[in-house]
């Protein structure tokens, strides 16, 4: 791996593993709770991880944010879209007027939606829009590459930037969310780079494209691998030549929660990918991340496979947006809920196990 930028490095130097004198504790807690050990089987696993993560052996979350960071695709141009570049700005608006489905799921789940242009063309103006721009959407890769080095290390850092701010409010559960016509073409890419596999194992329908669509899809996706041979041992490489703005921020985000020791809720697809990279700079990463659910996208399934992740939900979903982690919030909530509220056999008066 080439040398990182001193503010990245700097920043990774920060991660650690999980704290595992708060994991023993938060074990030893669900062994005295009103219950059968292991009757609430994933419950309890993600209790005593969150207890690790964050170094508590009761965990509490009360400030939680969904990050959904957008950008354009200039391989949009290639057809690998049923739908036209300008529904990345289409769908942003809807976002800030609060009518998408992320909405709808983060307000059940008592969660702030933040929503952040990394590289949208013509951005809708509103105040509530973070702007982190790179630029006016990345280049088509199948041309050269989708951006240069520096602009790849710009989204990272103003993803850890996006984060670092909501940190400051006291932010305690982070979930992962994007938006970007084309952007699950970026994110096969990604993935055939850096697990060196194929991309008739990587790419998928995205938004909705029929067989032919997605073979042309796989095409596109080769010949941008053979355009610009990205580096799998070099993670800031691979997003450079065929990653995405919003993916790099995404990037940002993992890194910079995970130096906080707070926990990283992944999306689907997109946000895997950008997992990976996130763990190819910083394997401990990879601890602070938890999988909401399994994305119909076929390469999420090698995604989850190489960070060692198994996704808390199946419900056959790929809409992107940070729609999974809003559902897994609540999961996670009800985890944190049960080993925090449940009395112990001793306060309540309960025999326990003989």
């Amino acid at each position: 791996m080439s040398e990182l930028p001193h503010r990245l490095a700097s920043l990774i130097k920060e991660i650690r593993p999980p704290d595992r004198r708060a994991a023993r504790l938060a074990r030893e807690r669900q062994r005295q709770l009103t219950k059968p050990p292991g009757s609430l089987g994933r419950l309890e696993e993600l209790a005593i991880r969150l207890a690790g993560i964050t170094g508590s052996p009761v965990p509490v979350v009360n400030h939680k944010v969904i990050f959904i960071l957008a950008g354009d695709h200039g391989v949009v141009r290639q057809g690998v879209s049923p739908y036209p570049q300008e529904v990345t700005a289409q769908m942003v608006a809807n976002f800030l007027a609060g009518g998408a489905a992320i909405n709808a799921l983060a307000r059940t789940a008592g969660a702030r939606v933040v929503v952040a242009d990394f590289g949208v063309i013509n951005p809708p103006a509103h105040p509530g829009l973070r702007a982190c721009r790179v630029g006016a959407g990345t280049a088509d890769f199948t041309a050269g590459p989708a951006m240069t080095r520096d602009q790849a290390v710009a989204t990272v850092e103003r993803g850890m930037e996006l984060v670092e701010a909501e940190l400051e409010a006291g932010l305690d559960l982070v979930g992962t969310g994007e938006m970007g016509i084309g952007n699950t073409t970026t994110a096969a890419a990604v993935v055939s780079a850096l697990l060196e596999v194929p991309p008739e194992r990587t790419v998928g329908p995205g938004t909705g494209l029929d067989r032919a669509g997605v073979s042309r899809k796989a095409r596109v996706v080769e010949a941008a691998l053979l355009q610009n041979r990205p580096d799998p041992a070099d993670p800031l490489d691979v997003l450079a030549k065929v990653g995405g703005f919003e993916v790099g921020g995404l990037v940002g985000v993992i890194l910079g929660a995970a130096a906080r020791r707070r926990p990283v809720v992944l999306d689907g697809y997109i946000t895997g990918a950008a997992a990976l990279l996130a763990v190819r700079l910083c394997p401990p990463v990879r601890h602070y991340l938890i999988a909401s659910h399994r994305s119909a996208e076929p390469g999420h399934r090698l995604v989850l496979g190489a960070l060692g992740l198994r996704p808390l939900l199946d419900l056959g979903m790929r809409l992107g947006e940070g729609t999974g982690a809003a559902l897994a919030f609540t999961i996670i909530e009800a985890a944190l809920r049960a080993h925090r509220e449940m009395r112990t056999f001793a306060e309540a008066g309960v025999s326990g196990r003989q």
